[in-house]
């Protein structure tokens, strides 16, 4: 095995390219000594919403409690029924089930494995109060077509971003589309924080402002519970800091994982894998995902060349262990669970050496059967 592997990621390198950035920033909340709720959050929720071009943003304590905040903010309750897709790592249903909500699963567009329009149309009834829509792997899912699925019945739609950070459709960015857009910050993440931390963003003064009182326990003044159903999921004030100080670079990051999914597109082709579709300012490319048939196979090989790949992600949700109650088997939505045994991530990050992608290629070329080697450079 070489002893210099290729990582899947690499955090240190990405902090390390802004080092100084994030120290004064660290440096700023320490010399103030407010830590929760404070000037950096506030600021950061200004200038997160006009990155987004949307007039509200609410920090919150991660991605998975943003989500839950969300449905709740729109009305969903014990029972209701919560129309998502299963082939995005579980996160809404999570949110969902957190809730008491009841997850109704639609089937997936084989080309971008994002939510498909004509399936969401399929599942959705009077018994639906709220849709979460992905934005997978960094690509932006068809929002047209599925806002005009759940308009007919006046379903909110609630887009699940925390992959899609500065991506834009049809001149809006992620999140701006539905009634609410829901942020992860986690370290991996475009926009990563140096720790945990969400967000929502949306155009209703009144949607962010029941979110802003569920995120500190339904407060409308201290001591002063007002509102049922809110617990504490606050945005810490240094990672708000270290995030203010990323977001300036964000759109440069996002042009550099494009142009390494450029590269991986010219020196994978031919080689038998299905790539991801070629896209334009709707993907941000947060994960490179190719998929084989032959995926486990695929990865056992690159690990001997030293190249660090995952799965994301590899069991649909109603197939979980923890989920059984939910009644679907195996079988439910083929193209989902075709899409799990086949998808495999390749390093893809904006500290990536283009050598590095070099190397990626070449060992994928050698684990693939009458694959044939194309420059990713030249």
């Amino acid at each position: 095995m070489p002893s210099d592997p290729v990582a899947l990621n690499d955090l240190k390198r990405h902090t390390d390219s802004i080092v100084d950035e994030l120290r004064a920033a660290a440096e700023r909340v320490l010399a103030r000594g407010w830590f929760v709720l404070g000037p950096e959050v506030e600021a950061f929720e200004r200038e997160f919403a006009e990155y987004c071009a949307t007039s509200q943003c609410v920090a919150l304590g991660n991605g998975t409690e943003a989500l839950e905040l969300a449905l709740r903010a729109v009305g969903v309750g014990p029972g209701d029924q919560v129309a998502t897709a299963a082939n995005a790592g579980g996160y809404s249903t999570t949110a969902i089930r957190a809730l008491g909500g009841v997850p109704v699963y639609a089937e997936i567009d084989d080309d971008t494995l994002t939510m498909s329009p004509e399936a969401l149309a399929g599942v959705l009834t009077s018994a639906v109060r709220a849709v979460v829509v992905t934005h997978l792997y960094g690509r932006m899912a068809d929002m047209p077509r599925l806002l005009a699925a759940a308009d007919r019945l006046g379903i909110p739609i609630v887009e699940d971003c925390a992959q899609a950070h500065g991506a834009i459709l049809g001149g809006k960015r992620a999140g701006a589309w539905g009634a609410i857009g829901c942020y992860s910050f986690y370290p991996t993440k475009n926009l990563g924080a140096l720790g945990d931390g969400g967000a929502i963003v949306c155009g209703d003064a009144a949607l962010a402002q029941s979110v802003r009182l569920l995120r500190q326990y339904g407060w409308s003044s201290k001591y002063h519970s007002s509102v049922a159903g809110g617990r504490n999921s606050r945005l810490d004030e240094i990672q708000a800091a270290f995030l203010r100080a990323k977001l300036t670079h964000l759109d440069g990051w996002n042009t550099r994982r494009r142009d390494i999914a450029a590269a991986y597109a010219r020196g994978l082709a031919g080689l038998g894998l299905r790539l991801p579709a070629r896209r334009g300012p709707d993907d941000v490319t947060h994960l490179y995902v190719v998929r084989s048939d032959r995926r486990d196979g695929l990865q056992t090989e690159l690990a001997k060349a030293g190249i660090t790949s995952a799965v994301h992600y590899p069991i649909a949700d109603y197939l979980q262990p923890g989920w059984q109650d939910s009644g679907q088997a195996r079988g439910f939505l083929p193209l989902t669970e075709a899409a799990c045994a086949q998808v495999l991530t390749l390093p893809c990050y904006p500290e990536l050496r283009d050598e590095e992608v070099d190397r990626v290629v070449a060992a994928t070329a050698a684990a693939m059967p009458a694959a044939r080697l194309a420059p990713a450079h030249g």
